[in-house]
């Protein structure tokens, strides 16, 4: 038993016509008959229709008067030059007028007839033609079912529009009173499946005008299949026919919607009775289709110009902002309101190596990491869209409900540089004509049972509800999406050379300023330290009862360990960056210890708990560790002291080649809008500057980190802040 599905019936072969139409094949190079529909004895005297096979036209001249003499036929060389172009004249058979049509396809001239229909009802002027002054893309496709309602008139008439998926919608009607009504109804794919979309492409009109009418097979001793693609008469296939009858109907007509030579919709229209449309009205039916749809197409453009214009208007705000900024990510930062806006995004994440600012509706900063690494490891192309991300990915990822939409520009994937547009979790609703939802059925056809996909019997609402999307990212927001790539492009080319110039000043610049940091912070040590003792020997001689002046010298010996310590910490900055180093295998565990105990004192914090857990060894510098954990530990202490119960816990875990070490407290935390300067020198949080500090240390981590091949980030919120220190693994 074979199954038909419908994207494999071979709708343009059906190796039958409609009644109401008349089909002579010819050779192209002989003009020997071989094919003809059987029905044509009907309107042609032919004794025996089996003499017509192998002969010309001319050889039954008493026959084929009408179409011998006709200037069509006269003139086929001329009508037959180009494939698939259809040629129209009337001519009189047997005292009644018929439409004679010619078109050439392959080796194959069709000749095909069908009868005059007269319209008395029909009602149009050229005011009907006036789709260019219409200024709104519904208004167009109304006025179009009011003009053809004047020429065919069915009791539902429809603009259909296809979506990319091939599945289409209602979005334009026109009923009798007694239909109920299909606007705004979605139907499948399969409903107008590939092949089927493939020939409305070709033949643009299409008229079934009595589904329950008995078909005219077309008899050939030289064809075992004759392509029917462009002929008016062309048969309907089995599943359509079925699917006609099941909506009720008993004739359909369809004009195809072309814009930018794409299939776009269909007009069609169904009428409950058996209904035929004479050619010349599908002919005009066809025109004014054609002048609703360049309308449409037109008004497209003027709207999409508009567009343009305003986006380039923004763009070139954009790049003057760009450029009064020698960093791009400072650019990015800066404008970060109008980067957001300009796709139609209701989030943004600018990540440059480990610093992540966001703008508007964003996932929380964990699962930002995981869609960060899930794009290095799954992306290959700078560009990456999705509005089913949530949908696709969410589950592995962890992602929870809000966030669907996803659009990735990797502007250097090897830095980590990279933007992220989002966009919300859409509540989708889609109302279906009917179940979409495919049937089997078994007919029996030429003698043999075959299965085919059964036409839905239903078209009542189906609502089908779906999850994890966004709305589409639309043509326009890939356009700006684009836009921002080709600004960040022509910026940064811009600046090359002026980046490259002041890059290698600046590098200049920072050697000369480390060693005048060294040097200012060791030879300005023996002059405050002159100072100090000074004022401690001042301080001494004073008598009691000399508060006041007691307090003044305190604070200036204050202010003193204020400076001493801050040169010492840059001192510390410079060697991090210098310093030769010296990797071995070190333990951890004894530094931690002392570390953490001085720690305590130091902050005047006995009461903090700090837990130490596994520390594995690592590959490192043994000074350079040592002010690592010195600046880390201190911290965590220090910012969680004026906890009521203080808390540090301090573990290490091998991960693969490397051993990774977290550092975690239940201090302040830190805010998610300074992660981007965490580790510059002298940054310090609002938060914290009730705490002694000057800001240098984590920069000198930082430092210390990179040069012993690992890494320093941390994790925050408002319970705390955990850092995370990578070394390599000995």
């Amino acid at each position: 038993m074979n199954f038909v599905e419908c994207h494999e019936e071979p709708i343009h072969i059906p190796g039958y016509i409609q009644s109401f139409g008349y089909l002579i094949g010819i050779d192209a190079e002989s003009h020997s008959i071989t094919f003809f529909s059987e029905n044509i004895r009907d309107i042609f005297s032919v004794e025996n229709l089996n003499q017509l096979f192998g002969r010309k036209l001319t050889d039954f001249s008493e026959s084929f008067v009408s179409i011998i003499e006709s200037d069509i036929y006269n003139s086929l060389p001329k009508f037959t030059r180009r494939e698939n172009e259809t040629y129209y004249d009337k001519i009189f058979i047997g005292g009644s007028e018929y439409h004679f049509s010619v078109y050439k396809s392959k080796n194959i001239i069709f000749l095909e007839f069908e009868k005059v229909v007269r319209n008395p009802n029909k009602r149009i002027s050229n005011k009907y033609d006036n789709f260019y002054i219409i200024d709104d893309y519904q208004e167009i496709w109304d006025q179009l079912l009011n003009t053809l309602s004047k020429i065919v008139n069915y009791d539902r008439m429809m603009i259909y529009k296809f979506a990319m998926d091939g599945s289409g919608k209602v979005i334009a009607e026109k009923t009798n009173e007694n239909l109920e009504s299909y606007l705004g109804l979605h139907y499948p794919e399969s409903d107008i499946p590939r092949q089927a979309r493939e020939l409305y492409l070709k033949k643009r009109k299409r008229i079934f005008s009595n589904v329950h009418a008995e078909t005219v097979p077309l008899l050939s001793k030289t064809h075992e299949t004759i392509d029917l693609t462009y002929s008016a008469s062309r048969g309907m296939s089995p599943i359509h026919g079925q699917y006609i009858k099941n909506s009720g109907a008993s004739s359909s007509f369809s004009v195809s919607i072309i814009i930018d030579d794409q299939l776009w919709g269909l007009v069609t229209c169904q009428n409950v009775k058996p209904k035929h449309i004479d050619l010349e009205d599908r002919v005009q039916a066809g025109i004014f289709t054609a002048l609703a749809s360049n309308a449409y197409s037109s008004f497209k453009s003027k709207n999409e110009l508009n567009y343009r214009l305003e986006l380039n208007r923004k763009m070139t705000y954009l790049k003057t902002e760009f450029l009064k900024h020698n960093n791009l990510f400072n650019s990015l930062i800066e404008n970060k309101a109008q980067i957001k806006s300009l796709p139609e995004a209701d989030g943004l994440a600018i990540i440059a190596d480990e610093n992540i600012v966001t703008e508007g509706n964003v996932p929380g900063h964990d699962n930002m990491l995981s869609i960060i690494r899930w794009a290095h490891a799954h992306t290959e192309d700078d560009m990456y869209l999705s509005r089913s991300f949530l949908r696709d990915h969410g589950q592995e990822l962890g992602l929870k409900e809000g966030i669907a939409g996803i659009a990735i520009y990797f502007i250097e994937r090897s830095k980590n540089n990279l933007l992220i547009w989002f966009k919300k979790e859409f509540d989708e609703h889609i109302d279906w004509a009917g179940n979409p939802e495919k049937k089997i059925d078994t007919i029996s056809q030429d003698g043999e049972e075959r299965k085919i996909v059964s036409p839905r019997t239903s078209f009542e609402i189906f609502t089908e509800s779906i999850k994890g999307n966004s709305k589409r990212w639309s043509s326009r927001n890939i356009t700006a999406l684009q836009a921002m790539k080709d600004l960040i492009l022509e910026t940064s080319h811009k600046n090359y050379n002026t980046i490259k110039r002041l890059n290698d000043e600046l590098k200049k610049v920072n050697e000369e300023l480390d060693s005048f940091s060294y040097t200012i912070s060791h030879d300005l040590g023996t002059p405050l330290t002159v100072m100090k003792l000074n004022a401690q020997m001042l301080l001494k001689s004073l008598n009691d009862e000399s508060d006041k002046s007691r307090n003044k010298i305190n604070s200036i010996i204050e202010e003193i360990d204020n400076m001493a310590e801050m040169m010492n910490d840059v001192l510390e900055l410079s060697r991090a960056k210098h310093s030769e180093i010296q990797l071995e295998t070190l333990q951890t565990a004894g530094t931690i210890a002392k570390i953490s105990e001085n720690a305590k004192i130091t902050f005047g914090s006995p009461g903090s708990e700090v837990v130490i857990k596994e520390c594995p060894d690592v590959l490192a510098d043994k000074t350079m560790l040592h002010q690592v954990f010195l600046n880390i530990i201190n911290n965590a202490i220090k910012y969680s002291s004026r906890q009521e119960q203080p808390r540090v816990e301090i573990e290490g875990k091998e991960e693969g080649d490397m051993v990774i070490y977290r550092i975690k407290d239940n201090g302040i935390g830190i805010p998610a809008e300074n992660k981007h300067k965490m580790f510059k020198i002298f940054n310090r949080m609002d938060n914290a500057k009730k705490f002694k500090g000057n800001g240098i240390g984590l920069s000198i981590v930082h430092r210390i980190m990179r040069r012993l091949g690992g890494n320093v980030n941390y994790e925050s919120s408002q319970d705390g802040t955990c850092f995370i220190l990578t070394f390599k693994k000995p």
